[in-house]
């Protein structure tokens, strides 16, 4: 099982590219560990070496996924999120516990945060519906990644027109957060929402788009025809 990390580890290593570091520290604040491969290829890379864990059961799957966060690399981070969802048919209950903790201990920027978010663990919230009050809790941590993830998990589900009680609740408890990549989370979420339910949305945007941050509010209404876009922007006659 260790060969397949170290296979993949010179493989990533092999596709070192200067310009990928360059043009990916463009696109986050944070400093990241990085090999410098680019997206399409890591995708790729992921694909290959899932090929060769046939037979293996989740958890020896898991257990991949957890080594490879924890090297801290970004790349390798990205193939352990494809690689938990692959295995999304078998996902139950007590997986829960353990998307939050590599949450929680190894995702340390908005892309690898959105990538496990918006497929393993959305995928999942839509098979385990009993679970969504519990992002209420990752809403409130001091963590800005698990706060983010509260949102972004919703996505998915969102867009197929679920959770709108629990999206409107979630937004409630970050409606005020200072965090701006916290504020493009949970606008997003509110966008996606927008799409099944247009109505119940910009009534919420109107209710608080005076306290809202511009930032959250801009994210919200990106799918919304542009004369309700216009009256949600207005600011308030002195």
């Amino acid at each position: 099982m260790n060969q397949i990390i170290e296979n993949i580890r010179k493989e990533l290593k092999d596709n070192m590219d200067e310009k990928a570091v360059l043009s990916s520290r463009r696109f986050f604040k944070e400093e990241l560990k990085l090999y410098g491969v680019k997206a399409a290829l890591v995708h790729q890379i992921s694909k290959k070496y899932f090929k060769s864990l046939k037979g293996k059961t989740k958890k020896e799957i898991f257990d991949l996924c957890e080594q490879l966060m924890k090297s801290g690399y970004f790349e390798e981070t990205m193939v352990a999120c494809r690689w938990a969802y692959f295995v999304h048919k078998q996902y139950e209950p007590s997986d829960f516990d353990l998307f939050e903790k590599w949450i929680e201990k190894y995702i340390s920027n908005w892309a690898c945060c959105d990538t496990l978010c918006n497929h393993p663990v959305g995928e999942f919230l839509e098979m385990y519906p009993e679970f969504v009050p519990k992002l209420k809790k990752w809403a409130k941590s001091k963590n800005r990644w698990m706060r983010r993830a509260s949102a972004v998990s919703l996505i998915w589900p969102a867009i197929h027109g679920k959770f709108l009680k629990e999206i409107l609740d979630i937004a409630d408890i970050l409606l005020l957060d200072k965090d701006d990549l916290v504020q493009k989370g949970y606008g997003w979420m509110l966008k996606s929402a927008s799409q099944s339910h247009q109505k119940e949305i910009f009534d919420y945007l109107i209710k608080n788009k005076d306290i809202m941050p511009r930032t959250a509010l801009r994210y919200a209404i990106e799918k919304m025809p542009s004369e309700l876009k216009k009256k949600a922007m207005e600011r308030p006659t002195k």
